[in-house]
């Protein structure tokens, strides 16, 4: 086998929904003041009995389903994450308990809102390298476990959530190479740190390094896929803000694709907001097999990550 591809993806949210109404019960902010500044409409909340593996699991499942296998068929689980409580077990293994899968390797990810594109551009060298045949690559985190409801500047954010992906070995390569780095000097602009832990940006810092420094990067990643950004179907950018979003898009020079905007309906999902609007763009039939997508995640350390994709 030459590649790898993407054969199926899933996602899952939890019940609960949140709107900027209810987020102005909270805090001093009002529904105007949300949607004009981050895009953000509603977001779903997870219960304090619905663990990050859990989410993460029923994403996984549905994937599974979509791709017609049984789970005694993967045997690479790799969760990005970066709201686990515990060190271990990891959510990977957890993960693979909850769906009955034998024997996996199963590996956590912590690359906090680039932690889903790192985790498919490993499944990918992994596969590729013969060590695995079939993974399961999932993004799932539960922000408002680490978030200060008493801080508007960044409760207004976050939603919890999981996506996920089939990654199998293929003749001809589905996923291209990745382009991938950091910005390690600037780690300190989104934290999720201390006891307890807690979310924090420093907003203005991040916006203006997503709108000026990734576009050159995200034409990298096509150009590594011999592709133009026109050449795109759909772009899949990390979920954080429809302000940067929507510029950055347009930065890229992609006219001819859809734009997920799926942070209107869930917030910032981080690890899981790229597979979570993938799926959705999947399952809406907003994209059509074999179609190229951009999926770019950028954000915690200042990493990011991005590559072209074939549609399943």
């Amino acid at each position: 086998m030459n590649g790898s591809r993407i054969v199926a993806v899933g996602h899952y949210q939890p019940a609960k929904v949140l709107t900027n109404e209810d987020v102005a019960g909270l805090v001093d902010t009002s529904d105007e003041w949300i949607r004009s500044r981050v895009g953000i409409r509603t977001r779903h909340i997870a219960g304090p009995d619905e663990p990050v593996d859990e989410l993460a699991a029923h994403a996984a499942a549905k994937a599974l389903a979509a791709a017609g296998l049984a789970p005694a068929d993967i045997d690479l689980v790799l969760v990005a994450t970066s709201t686990a409580v515990d060190r271990s077990p990891n959510m990977a293994a957890r993960v693979a308990a909850r769906l009955g899968i034998p024997s996996p390797a199963a590996m956590d990810v912590n690359v906090v809102c680039a932690g889903f594109t790192h985790a498919l551009a490993t499944a990918d060298h992994t596969v590729r390298a013969g060590a695995a045949a079939r993974a399961l690559v999932i993004g799932a985190d539960k922000m408002s476990a680490v978030t200060d409801w008493s801080d508007r500047t960044t409760c207004v954010l976050v939603g919890d959530g999981a996506g996920a992906a089939v990654v199998e070995a293929a003749d001809v390569p589905g996923i291209a190479p990745v382009l991938w780095g950091s910005v390690p000097e600037m780690g300190h602009a989104v934290r999720i740190e201390g006891e307890p832990a807690r979310f924090a940006q420093e907003g203005q810092s991040v916006y203006r390094w997503a709108t000026t420094k990734l576009p050159p990067l995200a034409r990298q990643a096509c150009e590594r896929a011999g592709l133009t950004p026109a050449d795109l179907a759909a772009v899949v950018l990390h979920q954080a803000n429809l302000r940067i979003i929507e510029p950055l898009a347009q930065k890229i020079g992609a006219v001819n694709a859809v734009v997920a905007r799926d942070v209107t309906e869930s917030g910032n999902t981080s690890a899981a907001s790229i597979p979570l609007a993938f799926s959705k763009l999947v399952e809406r039939g907003e994209i059509s097999t074999g179609d190229p997508v951009l999926l770019f995640g950028f954000g915690g350390n200042l990493s990011y990550a991005g590559q072209v994709v074939r549609c399943p």
